[in-house]
């Protein structure tokens, strides 16, 4: 099933949830090549109203995209990151799966990858965003009203791809793991549970290691590590010991050019398996995993043209998983509804924006359906696609967002008990919020600016002040720093407080967690110039103090995943 995004809009992200409160999944698209955003609301049934686009009103295209209820209304908002505005763009939701227009937030230079979290334990989601060209990381902390304190911004490492958090060693504090793409393996850090960590202790990967996700893959009851390895067509599977170690890899092969992983249950056994998608051959892998570690050959389904991002959800409410995967060669999203065995059916495409990058799901609508939202880069917009909870999804609707958005997420940032979204543009140098509402509808609210030349990469968000608000994160890799905006639980948000991470530092993508028990969000951020990690403690008032750099590798990877990763003590994030 295909839904069309448009002549040239090139959806380049894409993100899910319900929009309008009717409990089916909705899908937003930011589409890269006509500056829109689209939703598209689902009917329950496996399909999807024709799109509502919403223009951006920038000149550079979204990046990034992500969703979240920033204000409280159990309606999703939508976030997204302009890579060159310097800011990123929140839509507030208004009734029937719709969103305000969107709010935006300076971010770092180029921001790349989105993430969202309570980081101050206030129970208000929070944003922290991953800049590409100012290898830093920019946290925007929410007021619990869809509103966000100024970005605070830390120092990340040199270009890491892809960067995972969990408790690998057993000691209920959280670890990390990095892909490293140009070195081909990935580093471990244990954490010493006070906010610091072990050196780096490395493990050959694939070539040119893409994307790193972490599950029981052995049902040993410790995690392990997955690795999709863009240069030798494979994954790595690195299984872990009770002691923060990790066997050497086994590789299974994959499509051509695997660009992204996500981890589910396909067949009902139990056992987690995996998808992979292949940019080059067009087509995901799925690897049913046999419980010990092991996988079995590949099983391939045709997607759109050159997919890059892949999810996995209930859309057609019958227990078992499907996917969806965000096509930016094609300018739209492909379901793929799962039969329960392991096995999928052909693909059901949805238009979306121009050049859809990524792709998030959630209730946008409260009417427990599964919807999808996606962060186009080319059109500058996400589009919003409602699912009507038979696996079908309404045509898109779209919202603009900042230039060039490349990752979304979707969190709940104004308390009212229905997701919003948040995006981070890596062109604007920002990230957007869009807060859910019923009626399909989104609205700009406000622009959070980041700085000039910022380039914010990615952003996260969470609770850093204890206030019970969300407040949003954002890297600006331009700027070399993070920035933290605290929300006012009114949709508004302080101005951006920057925290450096250091003079050419560029930090491009960062992750969350308590790193020293203390029951206050932390921050860890890669350092896209510094071959390095840094690690930055949250005070739980929504400041933080000075960095902790831990070397990694040489040309490491620049891009993060963080996947389902669930450790005691500590909070859950998803990507």
């Amino acid at each position: 099933m295909m839904l069309s995004t448009g002549a040239n809009s090139h959806p380049i992200s894409i993100a899910v949830g319900d929009f309008n409160g009717d409990r089916v999944v909705d899908i937003a698209l930011a589409n890269n090549g006509t500056k829109h955003a689209d939703m598209m609301l689902g009917n329950g049934k496996g399909k999807f109203t024709v799109q509502t686009s919403y223009e951006i009103g920038f000149d550079s295209p979204p990046l990034v995209m992500a969703s979240g209820d920033f204000n409280n209304d159990k309606r999703s908002e939508i976030v997204i990151a302009n890579s060159g505005s310097n800011h990123v763009d929140i839509f507030v939701a208004y009734d029937h799966g719709s969103f305000e227009n969107q709010t935006r937030f300076s971010a770092g230079s180029s921001p790349r990858c989105v993430v969202v979290g309570d980081f101050n334990n206030d129970t208000r989601l929070d944003i922290v965003v991953a800049n590409y060209d100012s290898d830093d990381v920019s946290i925007l902390l929410g007021n619990g009203n869809g509103s966000f304190e100024n970005q605070r911004r830390y120092s990340a490492g040199s270009y890491p791809q892809s960067v995972v958090v969990g408790d690998f060693n057993n000691d209920n504090r959280l670890d990390i793991v990095v892909a490293n793409y140009d070195s081909d393996y990935v580093s471990v850090l244990l954490g010493n549970g006070n906010g610091s960590f072990e050196y780096p202790i490395r493990y050959s990967a694939g070539s040119w290691p893409q994307c790193v996700v972490v599950g029981d893959f052995n049902n040993d009851t410790q995690l392990d590590i997955i690795v999709a390895n863009w240069g030798s067509n494979d994954v790595s599977v690195l299984l872990g010991n009770r002691n923060g170690s990790f066997e050497n890899q086994i590789r299974y092969s994959a499509g051509s050019s695997p660009r992204c992983v996500a981890v589910g249950d396909f067949n009902n056994d139990t056992r987690l398996d995996i998808v992979v998608a292949n940019f080059y051959s067009n087509d995901v892998s799925v690897l049913l995993g046999n419980g010990n570690g092991s996988f079995e050959n590949q099983i391939r389904y045709s997607a759109g043209r050159y997919p890059q991002s892949v999810v996995v959800g209930d859309f057609n409410n019958d227990t078992r998983l499907d996917i969806v995967v965000a096509n930016p060669g094609s300018n739209d999203v492909s379901v793929l509804l799962g039969n329960g065995n392991g096995s999928f059916e052909n693909q059901r495409r949805y238009s979306a924006g121009s050049s859809p990058r990524c792709v998030v799901v959630g209730d946008f609508n409260n009417d427990n359906q599964l919807d999808i939202v996606v962060a186009n880069s080319d059109s500058i917009d996400v589009s919003v696609l409602l699912g009507n909870g038979n696996g079908s999804f309404e045509n898109q609707r779209r919202y603009p967002a900042g230039s060039y958005p490349h990752f979304v997420v979707v969190g709940d940032f104004n308390n009212d008990a229905r997701p919003d979204i948040v995006v981070a543009n890596s062109i604007s140098d920002d990230v957007s919020v869009l807060l859910g509402y019923d009626n399909i509808v989104f609205v700009k609210q406000m622009i959070l600016v980041t700085g000039n030349n910022s380039r914010p990469q990615s952003l996260v968000i969470s609770d850093f002040n204890n206030d019970d608000l969300m407040d949003i994160g954002v890297v600006n890799s331009g700027g070399h720093n993070i920035g933290i905006f605290l929300g006012y639980g009114d949709i508004s948000f302080a101005n951006q407080v920057t925290y450096s991470t250091g003079l050419y530092s560029s930090p491009c993508s960062m992750a969350i967690g308590d790193f020293n028990n203390d029951t206050r969000v932390d921050i860890v951020f890669a350092s896209c110039e510094s071959d390095s990690v840094g690690i930055i403690l949250g005070y739980g008032n929504g400041s933080f103090g000075n960095q902790m750099m831990y070397s990694t590798t040489l040309n490491s990877s620049r891009y993060s995943l963080v996947n389902n990763i669930k450790c005691e003590h500590g909070p859950t994030i998803q990507k």
